[in-house]
């Protein structure tokens, strides 16, 4: 008996001692697993400042709600845990049904980034009761869990889209900022550590340890909201208006490369970036039977709506390009200021026949002129100056044989022999397509970058669009410095460029993006896609004020209808977003004498005259005169007294204390002369602001208007009537 005492207790011991001594630390993890509950806690990603501090993209608490699919002993349980849930966090039934039946797992999320509505409504199911297998009342807060989360928001929805970027329901970056410093914004999760019982029920809250999470680094973007609104707004209505594929633009700082906007349209919502927006392809790809292929063309579809055009997309520039060539033959001293060339419509290459948008031709010109008229035969000579050799020194020069840098994702990148033509097999056919920028293939930014370069004093910058990193507390950890990639011409040569350009929008293809008291440099193009008979993009660069260039504005539209010309449809954008941004940035406007006759004068004082009086007193100085009412002394007028109006403008006189809150219809002013529009809008009691170039009076024909006719407004109201010139602003014949 001892014997068998001793062998038992003994085999005992020895294995108590194998559990305790050899696989003691095995055990001891295994115990604290059973022990403890470990909850991740999300870490808020930085914040996007715009350059002013306005909050682009922030990240916000939300909560994850999970389950404890080993808790659930019946079907009865089972069947109205998936109905309540699936009602409450908008879920598929059978999709909660799949996850209650993995039994084996403690805890398993149904559903993250719950917003407050459905987590009080999560929180107050959890409180009713259940019965389990064996009939014992149970709450459902035994199953159910919250667990603090994090949710992205963009308080402006599709606003700068392309720059910002947005983040998965993981919260990691996919596009734009998100994207390109996702490692930057990503925070640091905290975890909450809790002790739980042998029913792997929570322990009370002295049990608990909590390690903070830690928001990643903010940054402010040297995007102005400002300027980005008066960007978007200008593309969103030549983007209806042209009824083309998409229209884009981006606003540079000239001296820094600051990205001050960038935009594309057409857009999406960013915070809801899965959906697509165009209704009628979300419909054709609704309609595709087979699962396969309906969901490749979903992703494909997404993909594109996601692209940010202005730096990811090769278009042929046409003849904005020719402001590189031209700079080239003046840095190299090919093409001297005064010698002059014939157009005759067209010219010989070799055995081609290269013709002139005009098929009549120019006749002869100075570079000067040939850049005015965006005369094709004239470049082809002014490039042929140059030679293969200096051409392609200063197409890399200028940036077009690599990425520019720009602190964003999915830079297109160039490809020798495909975007552009190598030195070893360019001819002179290719060498004289490429003068006039046709067979060459650039991006948007690197087009704007290259315009930048001729404003600044050839000085080629590399663009970015951050400009501060700031911490948890608000401290600056890094300031982005303006990069000088290098010095591509000379000073002098910037100069006679920047003339020339001025020369194009004072009278040349330009002048649609004639702004009065600043001074526009710019150049129009018109290219035709090579792979695509019959569309084309039209486009148009420039900077301003061109005698101290502060900003420049690319803008261009793929595949206009009706006019396709950059000078008809992509300069007049340009100077709605030169004006606007200007005055917005306090820059002093020049008046030349010409133009002093735009500016508006201040309303005289009518009120306590007759009538009579008043009439023959505006009129002699030379306003429009409406009166309402039969009294003889004017009681009150529109504008008040000093209050800006437009010169010749309309004073609304009033004579009875019965009209003085009167208001009038907006009449139809398209499709107008200036004087047309103004004694139109007189008629009716209303003042109208010009947009354009006012100086071509006689060519200038309306176009679009700021309240739209039919709507009433109150008599003397300024609605702005925006002109424009679609004589000698062509580039196709």
């Amino acid at each position: 008996m001892l014997l068998v005492a001793f062998a038992g207790f003994g085999s005992s011991a020895a294995n108590l001692a194998r559990i305790q001594l050899v696989d003691g630390e095995k055990y001891r993890k295994k115990a604290e697993l059973n022990q403890l509950h470990d909850t991740v806690i999300a870490a808020e990603r930085g914040t996007i400042y715009d350059t002013n501090g306005s909050i682009l993209a922030q990240s916000a608490s939300v909560w994850k709600v999970y389950i404890k699919p080993f808790r659930i002993d019946n079907e009865t349980v089972r069947g109205e845990l998936v109905k309540k849930l699936s009602s409450i966090l908008n879920l598929e039934e059978e999709s909660v049904r799949k996850k209650t039946t993995y039994t084996q797992y403690e805890y398993l999320v149904v559903k993250s980034q719950v917003e407050l509505k459905e987590k009080n409504e999560v929180v107050e199911f959890a409180k009713t009761t259940y019965k389990d297998k064996d009939d014992n009342t149970c709450y459902y807060s035994n199953i159910i869990g919250i667990d603090p989360d994090v949710k992205r928001y963009y308080p402006y929805g599709n606003f700068a889209f392309g720059v910002i970027g947005f983040t998965g329901t993981d919260g990691i970056g996919r596009s734009g900022i998100e994207l390109k410093y996702d490692s930057v914004l990503t925070g640091t999760p905290g975890r909450i550590i809790t002790a739980q019982n042998g029913l792997n029920d929570i322990m009370p809250l002295q049990y608990e340890t909590v390690h903070d999470a830690k928001q990643g680094t903010s940054l402010v973007l040297t995007i102005d909201e400002v300027i980005q609104r008066y960007l978007e707004k200008g593309l969103e209505q030549v983007h209806k208006d042209s009824k083309g594929k998409g229209a884009y633009g981006i606003v540079m700082d000239v001296h820094t490369g600051a990205i001050l906007a960038m935009a594309g349209k057409p857009d999406f919502d960013l915070n809801d970036p899965q959906t697509i927006k165009d209704t009628a392809l979300a419909e054709e790809i609704g309609k595709i039977a087979d699962e396969k292929k309906r969901s490749e063309a979903t992703n494909n579809a997404r993909f594109a709506q996601w692209r940010n055009r202005p730096i990811g997309d090769t278009y042929e520039p046409g003849s904005v390009f020719k402001i590189i060539t031209a700079s080239a033959a003046l840095e190299e001293k090919t093409w001297p200021m005064d010698k002059k060339y014939t157009c005759v419509g067209k010219v010989r290459v070799e055995n081609r026949i290269i013709s002139c948008w005009k098929h009549a031709g120019h006749g002869t010109q100075t570079i000067t002129q040939g850049l005015m008229n965006s005369c094709n035969p004239f470049f082809i000579n002014v490039g042929q100056s140059v030679g293969i050799d200096n051409f392609c020194k200063y197409f890399e020069a200028f940036g077009f044989t690599e990425k520019t840098g720009i602190d964003l994702p999915a830079e297109a990148a160039p490809v020798a022999g495909v975007t552009y033509h190598i030195k070893e097999k360019m001819g002179i056919v290719e060498l004289s397509s490429s003068s006039f920028g046709q067979s060459i293939n650039i991006t948007p930014i690197q087009m704007i970058t290259a315009a930048s370069c001729i404003a600044n004093g050839g000085k080629l910058m590399r663009p970015y669009v951050v400009s501060r990193m700031l911490d948890e507390q608000g401290n600056v950890v890094h300031v982005t410095e303006p990069y000088v990639r290098r010095q591509v011409i000379s000073e002098s040569t910037a100069q006679t460029m920047r003339d020339m350009m001025e020369m194009v929008v004072s009278s040349g293809t330009g002048k649609n993006a004639y702004v009065a008291g600043y001074h526009v440099a710019g150049k129009t193009g018109t290219s035709e896609k090579l792979l695509k008979e019959g569309a084309y993009v039209a486009s148009f660069v420039c900077f301003a004020p061109a005698n101290d260039p502060k900003i420049a504005v690319l803008i261009t539209i793929d595949e206009p209808v009706g006019q396709i010309n950059g000078g008809q449809i992509a300069a007049p954008v340009a100077a709605g977003v030169i004006e606007n941004t200007l005055i917005y940035m306090n820059v002093e406007p020049h008046y030349n004498e010409k133009e002093l006759w735009l500016l508006n004068t201040n309303a005289p004082g009518m009120i306590g005259k007759g009538i009579e009086d008043a009439k023959a007193q505006l009129t002699a100085g030379g306003f429009s005169v409406k009166v309402l009412g039969n009294g003889k002394t004017v009681l009150s007028q529109i504008p008040s007294f000093g209050q800006s109006l437009p010169k010749n403008g309309v004073v609304v006189l009033y004579t009875e204390e019965k009209n003085k809150s009167g208001n009038t219809t907006v009449p139809d002013l398209n499709g107008l002369t200036i004087t047309q529009a103004n004694k139109k809008a007189a008629a009716a009691g209303l003042n109208i602001k010009i947009s354009g170039n006012a100086l071509k009076t006689g060519e200038l024909i309306s176009y679009r208007q700021s309240v739209e006719k039919g709507e009433k407004v109150n008599y003397g109201s300024v609605i702005t009537v925006y002109f424009k010139s679609n004589t000698g602003v062509s580039e196709t014949g």
